[in-house]
């Protein structure tokens, strides 16, 4: 059996974390500064993994790509089938011709495009995120964005960054669950206190997505809006996690941001509201541009040619179309929720799971990872194209048309599915021989002020692999043990662990090919991420300050 050397260069945590790193280094070089498309990073990074785990690590080469074969069948499925599935039944709704309803629906609860982001990309996204998780909401809400007018790199940036606040509390808040079971600290404890932490990422998240939006002129005109939605879904939280449930939490904050919306919109209006989507129409011009698509202006009079044809359509709609419109994801949430929450249908999915020992690799690595979980049936993925198969029948498209968008729907995401499979790969690399570990261990070795540092690990975790799920799985236990070591409280740094993870999902390079997938800037991935890199780096640096302070002088928060 290959066991991990933890200190494999010259017996120093340093020296090894250093090595440790070169393939993360690889990947943000090349998709940050190089600018390689994602798929092209993610492969070369796969490479340096296995180079370092063979020679570093002397992890036979045989497992080394047995790790890998592993992890690129994970990022396939269950994640892209999830992605797979959401996209399908986006596409379904644009083929019978609902969508457009649903984007007239969204203009009559506000035309201000900076809003329409907060309501899309924080609230609905929010929603999303609670339901299914691993990428759904930055396609789905990212393709309404653009629909409803930002330009495509807006857009793709926006929805990345509003996936922030729920990630910790996603797909039923999976986990959070995932890092109790590994620790055997109780999931709801651990939840309560990410409770206690992440709704101040929540607070602040709007105004954040409005500054993206339309830059300052838009916080100011826009902030009481945003001020209120971030605080009431950061409240809905807090309380729904420590006092009703960790895993309907997301769908109560989402539901309550969204309310308060709705509510503060009926005594209050935004002032610049057409001045704002006049700036957007500008920047898609700009945009188009740049790419070489035509500056003439076309660009702006056709954005502006749809706008007043949602207005127009908006007008026209009646209760019925409206709730057409919204059929799609009533019916997704139907579906999830009665997946999740009704014992008898949980219990039958959850028999419908098998485990593969993966051939080659079980019993061959000293790691639980070496058993792939098949979830044909209960995967979000097969939930969303069951759904989007009753959408489509219930919008009247024939079947064969459903069969040609599915086929289409998949050569869309050809090189999102490559780049996903080749960064969980990487991950797997990195976890089976032990090169995550080393680098979790030495951070880990920093004693009291490990309190600081221990957000970063999670961050750590979600960048690589896209899953806060992930990030827990890999150091959700290192914390655990590193917090006793240090006499500090286990609960808390596995909670931060956990929402540590949150901001580093916006630059991990499958979230953000999900993204440039769903607005149509596929090879486009390095741009986004080297205009959210400072946004994840500066929301890392204030959640260590607060796990920090609450580890002392906070302490009475947890």
């Amino acid at each position: 059996m290959y066991v991990p050397d933890l200190a494999p260069i010259g017996d120093s945590l340093a020296w090894s974390s250093l090595v440790a790193a070169l393939p993360l280094m690889t990947i943000f070089v090349t998709l940050g500064w190089l600018r390689w498309k994602a798929h092209f990073a993610a492969l070369a990074s796969v490479a340096v993994a296995v180079a370092v785990a063979v020679v570093a690590y002397g992890m036979p080469v045989d497992l080394a790509l047995l790790s890998a074969s592993e992890g690129a069948v994970f990022g396939l499925f269950p994640i892209m089938w999830i992605v797979l599935g959401a996209l399908f039944l986006h596409q379904l709704t644009v083929v019978s011709g609902k969508f457009e309803d649903l984007r007239a629906t969204f203009h009559l609860i506000s035309d201000d495009p900076r809003i329409q982001a907060i309501i899309i990309a924080f609230c609905f996204g929010g929603l999303l995120e609670a339901l299914a998780g691993f990428g759904a909401p930055a396609a789905i809400s990212g393709v309404m964005l653009v629909a409803v007018g930002f330009p495509a790199l807006r857009a793709a940036m926006v929805v990345l960054l509003a996936n922030t606040a729920p990630v910790a509390f996603g797909a039923m808040a999976i986990p959070i669950i995932t890092a109790g079971t590994l620790t055997g600290i109780p999931y709801e404890d651990i939840g309560a206190i990410v409770g206690r932490q992440t709704p101040f990422l929540a607070l602040f998240v709007p105004l954040i997505l409005v500054f993206v939006a339309d830059g300052r002129r838009g916080v100011r005109e826009v902030w009481p809006l945003a001020l209120a939605v971030g605080a009431v879904f950061g409240l809905a939280q807090f309380v729904s996690s420590n006092f009703i449930s960790v895993e309907l939490t997301d769908i109560i904050a989402s539901l309550a941001g969204l309310a308060a919306a709705v509510a503060m919109l009926r005594v209050w209006q935004p002032k610049g509201s057409t001045e704002a989507a006049e700036r957007l129409t500008s920047m898609r011009a700009d945009d188009a541009e740049a790419s070489g698509l035509g500056g003439d202006g076309n660009v702006a009079v056709q954005a502006k040619k749809e706008i007043d044809q949602v207005a127009q359509r908006a007008a026209l709609l009646t209760p019925g179309r409206i709730t057409m419109a919204l059929f799609p994801y009533l019916l997704v949430i139907a579906v999830f929720s009665t997946a999740k929450l009704v014992p008898p249908v949980t219990d039958f999915l959850a028999v419908t799971d098998r485990l593969v020992e993966w051939p080659g690799l079980h019993g061959a690595v000293e790691s639980a990872s070496t058993v792939y979980k098949w979830q044909w049936l209960s995967s979000p993925g097969t939930l969303l194209v069951i759904s989007a198969l009753i959408v489509g029948l219930v919008q009247g498209v024939k079947v064969a048309r459903i069969a040609t968008t599915f086929l289409e729907t998949v050569k869309t995401l050809r090189f999102a599915f490559l780049t996903v499979a080749s960064v969980l790969a990487l991950a797997y690399v990195m976890n089976l021989s032990g090169q995550t570990q080393t680098m979790g261990h030495w951070i880990a070795g920093t004693g009291a002020a490990f309190a600081f540092l221990s957000p970063i690990l999670g961050w750590l975790g979600t960048a690589v692999t896209g899953s806060d799920t992930s990030a827990n799985a890999l150091f959700a236990t290192l914390q655990q043990s590193a917090a006793e070591k240090a006499g500090l409280d286990p609960t808390l740094m596995v909670a931060a662990n956990t929402s540590g993870g949150v901001v580093g999902k916006m630059i991990s390079p499958q979230n953000l090919t999900i993204a440039a997938a769903a607005v149509g800037l596929a090879g486009r991935e390095s741009d986004i991420f080297r205009k959210l890199i400072f946004w994840s780096l500066g929301l890392l640096l204030a959640l260590c300050l607060l796990v920090g302070l609450q580890s002392t002088v906070l302490s009475w928060m947890v």
